[in-house]
Formats: structure tokens, C-alpha cells, sequence
């Protein structure tokens, strides 16, 4: 086995050195877009949450009409071996995937007799703890699951978090604070999103117009054991102009803390460095 490769590729019943090639351009996914994949983390040998992400990937492809084919269980311990071929103390990538291959009669539907899976293991590091981002506003919204599959972690999805990427970074933000339907807050382009208030913790509540992520999750379950209070409530940008602290939660850097929202200044305090030491604190538990 393979020591110190930068990319692993589970394809076809066997572990690939490299980025191997999975798809081929008649197969649903290609043209259609039924692909759905998830993301966990391998960080200094731990593997936080690697079970609920190799679960959701299955309830993903559900969502997309997709037929899971490898279970939860199985799905773990493929992963667990194939991080083997990391070096020691490696900070992997972890992304299930599954993609349509035939369409049903009417085409436009994938057909359950066949389904595409691969799983992408991808040494990235992990931001360092100094690291922080701004956010910015963009005209882009959060989807509803009458015209998107927001209940899916969905690669259908990402071209609409591209567009609002792209219009807050040619004004300088690095991420983009986005709304739902109807105006209220929802996430950011890449995360879901945390604010500070007198001592309480404030998220936006799951409303079906984005993913509540497991590390999201975890967070809200970290911090009420440690007995702060957290609020998932209706937020609007006013609540987030008045914050002491803002930050973000997603799995490829577990915390980020934000220092400005548009011309609105924030610290990186108290609360955001203590979510971040109560993850790391839980996964070494585990």
C-alpha cells in the first residue's frame, strides 16, 4: 500500500493510487447532474463523525432518486481503510459519492438498475487556527425544496453557491452571508453560520432551504453540554449587524471566525475560540 499520496480513489470494489477515472460522459451524472457526494475529515488520526457523513451520503442519493448501494457500515470501513495509505498525522479529505449511470424511459429520471460510486480520500490541509474570513452580501438565494433538492447534499447545488461566491469576491469578502426565500438568513456560501449575543449562541433555524450540518450539529450538542444556552431562530441581517461574534461551521475547517460582515466589524472572541476547543476536545473522546 501506498504511503504519502496526496489522492486515493475507491472505485469498482478496490483502492486506486491517484485520482482514478469514475465517470463516463454518457452516464446520468455527466449530463444530468445526479451526483451527490459528502465530506468528512481526517485530522491528526481522527476521523470526527465519519459514520452520520457516510449516512447522509445514502440519504442524499435518495433524495436524487438515486439507489444507495453500499451501506453505512460498510461505506465506514472502506474509508477507515483506505486512510491507511495516508502518512501518519495527514490531513485527508474525505468525500463518498454516488452519480446516476442509466436513465429511466423518460431519461430525465435516473434509473435505479445501476448506480455510480466512488469514494475520494484528498490530503488538504487544514486552515490554521489564526485563519478568518469576511462576508459580504450577494442578491443570490437559498433555494426551496419545491424548486431544489435541498434536502441533498447535491453537486446540482454548488453552481448557485459558485454565483454568490464570485459576486462578494470582486468586492473583496471572502464569503458571501446568504439569505432564504423569503429574506431571512440561511447560511453562507460554504458553511452554515453561528453569532454571539450577550453570552447566548444564535444559528439560523433549519427551514428546509439548507443543509443543518453534522459539524453544525455537533457544535449546538458541545456547547449546551458545556451549559451555554443556543438559540435556532429566525435571524435577520440587523440580528447579525448587532452581534459580538460571528462564525462559521462546515467540516473542511470545523470553526472559522469572522472579523466583518460588509462595513460591520466583529472580534474574534470568547465563544468562537471556545466552539473550536470543545470540538477538538469531543473528537479526541471519541
Amino acid at each position: 500500500m501506498a504511503i504519502g499520496k496526496n489522492i486515493r480513489t475507491y472505485f469498482n470494489g478496490a483502492w486506486h493510487d491517484g485520482d482514478a477515472m469514475v465517470m463516463r460522459a454518457a452516464d446520468h451524472g455527466s449530463w444530468l447532474g445526479t451526483t451527490v457526494f459528502d465530506g468528512a475529515r481526517m485530522v491528526n488520526g481522527l476521523v470526527p463523525d465519519l459514520e452520520p457523513h457516510c449516512a447522509r451520503t445514502n440519504r442524499s442519493a435518495t433524495a436524487l432518486l438515486l439507489k444507495p448501494t453500499v451501506s453505512t457500515e460498510d461505506m465506514v470501513e472502506i474509508v477507515r481503510e483506505g486512510l491507511k495509505g495516508f502518512a501518519p498525522g495527514a490531513a485527508v479529505y474525505i468525500r463518498p459519492m454516488y452519480w446516476g449511470i442509466h436513465g429511466n424511459p423518460t431519461a430525465i429520471m435516473p434509473s435505479e438498475d445501476e448506480t455510480g460510486f466512488a469514494i475520494s480520500l484528498e490530503e488538504i490541509p487544514m486552515a490554521p487556527e489564526t485563519a478568518s474570513t469576511t462576508l459580504g452580501y450577494t442578491r443570490f438565494r437559498r433555494p426551496v425544496m419545491e424548486n431544489a433538492v435541498v434536502n441533498a447534499k447535491a453537486g446540482c447545488l454548488y453552481p448557485n453557491n459558485a454565483r454568490m461566491l464570485a459576486e462578494v469576491r470582486t468586492r473583496g469578502f471572502g464569503n458571501a452571508l446568504v439569505a432564504d426565500a423569503i429574506g431571512n438568513v440561511a447560511e453562507t456560501a460554504t458553511a452554515n453560520v453561528f453569532m454571539v449575543k450577550d453570552g447566548d449562541v444564535f444559528t439560523p433555524a433549519a427551514n428546509g432551504t439548507f443543509l443543518a450540518g453534522i459539524t453544525r450539529a455537533r457544535h449546538i450538542s458541545n456547547l449546551r453540554a458545556d451549559g451555554i444556552t443556543v438559540h435556532e431562530s429566525v435571524l435577520s441581517f440587523e440580528d447579525f449587524n448587532d452581534a459580538d461574534e460571528v462564525f462559521l461551521s462546515g467540516n473542511m475547517n470545523k470553526v472559522t471566525p469572522v472579523t466583518g460582515i460588509e462595513d460591520q466589524s466583529y472580534q474574534v472572541g470568547p465563544m468562537t475560540r471556545r466552539v473550536r476547543e470543545l470540538y477538538w476536545d469531543w473528537a479526541a473522546s471519541q
